[in-house]
Formats: C-alpha cells, structure tokens, sequence
C-alpha cells in the first residue's frame, strides 16, 4: 500500500501520482492492435484465461479486500458490447477489479502507451485486453477499428476518464467528455463502477467495494457533442454520489494553493 499520508497536488485533471517511471513506445501505424492467427489466440486464452483471471480474483480479494454491488445490472449484457467507466485509484488492481465483477465476460482497456511499453509485462498486457492510445492518424484509424471490434465480439471496454492515477483517492475528479464519444457514436451502453474505501479497524489496511451503476444510454435525438456531455455528466453525477460511501481517507489530497493560503495569510 501506498505509505505517503499527504499529496499536494496543483491541477486535479493532469497530476499523475503512480510511483512506476516508464519511457512510453510511440504508438503509429505499425502498431499491431488485433494479434490474429492461432498462435496469438493461444497466447491470449493462456495469458488471458489461465493466467489472468485466477491471478486478478486472488490479489482483488486477498490484498484488496474486495466486494461488489450491483453486478447483476451486467448480466443482461453478458453477450452485448459495453463500455465502463471507473475511477482510477491502484495502480494493480485497476487493470484487475474489473475482470474480477465483470466474469465471465471478456475485459478490454483503452490505456496510455505506458501499459504496453514495459520490458516484460508490455508484452504480454496486449493479450490481457490493453488497447494503447494512438499517436498519429494512421495509429488511431486502426485504434478505432480495435475497439470496435471488441464491442462487436461482445467485450466490455473499459475507461478510466480521470486518465491519472491517485492512490486511495476518495473523490471523483473532474474528467472531459472526450472518452464519451466512443459510446454516443455507436449508441452502446455505458456502465459505471466507483472502488470506495472503508475501514477495517486500526492499522489494517482498509476494504474496498465496487459499486456498479448502468447502463446509460447516449440520447441520440441530440448532436453528438450535445449526446457526448450529457452521458459524461449522468456518468460523472452518478460516480460522484457513489464516492460519498468511502468512511476512510488512506491519503489526503491537498491543492497546493489552499496549502500556502495560511502561511501566505500570516506573513
């Protein structure tokens, strides 16, 4: 667990605070986003299947403490395409939790090109569902067509719209609407999870449960970037309600400038 006990942080949308230092790999046109052939479906099911989803329940449950509400709202969906949109708060078990409420359904993420530009692991988190951003237009046509597909074939992608990651953060950040365009395009429905924080006693390290709230629906009556805000902000109110359930606080965020008010004030 994280032992910092008081962030300051100055811009709530751009400051990242994962300890993990990583030189990303540009992610162009060459970029492969489907492995195809029988031997990269092999390695998908072993990565995936063999590997992942006993590793992610083990760490979710027996470091994280974790339980979930409301996952029976994705059982109508087990075979439709969706998107999901959580807060980001661990650096290890954000890529988990979400394969761990959402089984047997297959996971995807749309992630920074950090998560596929690692020595050893980069290699292998393609095959666990991670799509990288693309850094050029002829990257992003084939990033479209990725996620696309992975809707079509009936996965869940998964968002984590406030892009940075803040351990044990008890609040939901201010995000764009920019990642919203992907369901309002394609009418898909949207799902929402929030990892709250409760205490398990003194010095234990405290239990986590998801709740899981959806499906929006994008209202295609209205202009894209119209539908893209409106999903944002029932998303965004929903994520908000939801973080009120977390009863402790690990780390406490502070904003520089309210810091130095007292000391400014005195002088």
């Amino acid at each position: 667990m994280d032992k910092r006990k008081v962030i300051y942080y100055e811009d709530e949308m751009n400051d990242e605070f994962s300890t993990a230092v990583i030189e990303p790999r540009r992610i162009d046109g060459g970029y492969v986003y489907d492995r195809r052939g029988l031997f990269n479906r092999a390695a998908h099911f072993f990565w995936y299947r063999i590997v992942a989803d006993p590793l992610a329940y083990l760490y979710v449950k027996l470091s994280l403490r974790q339980s979930s509400v409301g996952k029976e709202k994705l059982k109508p969906f087990r075979k439709k395409g969706i998107y999901i949109y959580g807060n980001h708060t661990q650096a290890v078990g954000d890529p988990l939790t979400p394969n761990v409420f959402c089984f047997p359904k297959r996971v995807s993420f749309i992630v920074h090109a950090n998560n596929v530009s690692m020595p050893v692991l980069g290699r292998i988190n393609p095959y666990l569902g991670a799509i990288p951003l693309p850094d050029n237009l002829e990257a992003a046509k084939n990033f479209r067509a990725c996620v696309n597909g992975r809707i079509e074939r009936g996965d869940a992608v998964v968002i984590y719209p406030e892009a940075h990651i803040w351990p044990y953060y008890t609040k939901i950040r201010n995000f764009p609407d920019d990642s919203f365009g992907y369901p309002a395009k394609s009418d898909t429905p949207v799902f929402c999870f929030v990892n709250t924080y409760h205490s398990r006693g003194e010095g234990k390290k405290p239990k986590m449960i998801t709740y899981i709230d959806g499906p929006f629906y994008p209202d295609m009556s209205l202009p894209l970037k119209n539908r893209r805000k409106k999903l944002r902000d029932e998303v965004y109110e929903t994520m908000c309600r939801r973080a009120e359930e977390s009863d402790i606080e690990m780390i406490r965020y502070i904003r520089k400038d309210k810091a130095d008010a007292p000391a400014e004030a005195e002088s």
